[in-house]
């Protein structure tokens, strides 16, 4: 089954300087709450956020994050789309590398939040800007008991 989207709960927000990343930050664990995600996964989503929208912000140039509620089958999800229209990224996988940077930093960006989160893509043109997805999945839901479903 292919996870689906209802376009209706998608919210774009803007990502354009620290103090949007600051509300970044309190919507996504906002959300992450109110959708039922336990302290441990609110605290990797929103470290995943504030890297990734760091990186959106500074390499990218600004831009946007598309928050959307998946759903697959009895599964529902948390994902979040940083777009920018920067100059995108040379190579993808050197960028994910443990290590690597191209701004100074620790290069823990891209491959940090790709090991935080259940599932992460990239699509860079170069010249023409990035996306970055990524969707954590809620888990630790009780099974049902018995007789009950």
């Amino acid at each position: 089954m292919t996870p689906t989207t209802d376009p209706a709960t998608t919210t774009s927000l803007p990502i354009g300087s620290d103090a949007d990343l600051a509300w970044l930050r309190h919507q996504v664990r906002q959300v992450a709450a109110e959708l039922g995600f336990g302290l441990v996964q609110q605290t990797k989503l929103v470290t995943a956020a504030s890297e990734l929208a760091r990186n959106t912000l500074v390499h990218g140039g600004g831009g946007q994050v598309r928050i959307s509620l998946p759903v697959d089958g009895p599964r529902r999800g948390l994902r979040l789309a940083f777009v920018d229209s920067g100059p995108g990224i040379d190579d993808v996988e050197q960028a994910l590398a443990d290590g690597y940077t191209s701004g100074g930093g620790l290069g823990m960006g891209l491959g940090g939040a790709k090991r935080l989160m259940d599932e992460f893509a990239v699509d860079s043109t170069p010249g023409q800007g990035t996306v970055v997805t990524v969707t954590a999945w809620i888990t630790g839901v009780p099974a049902p008991r018995p007789g009950e479903g």
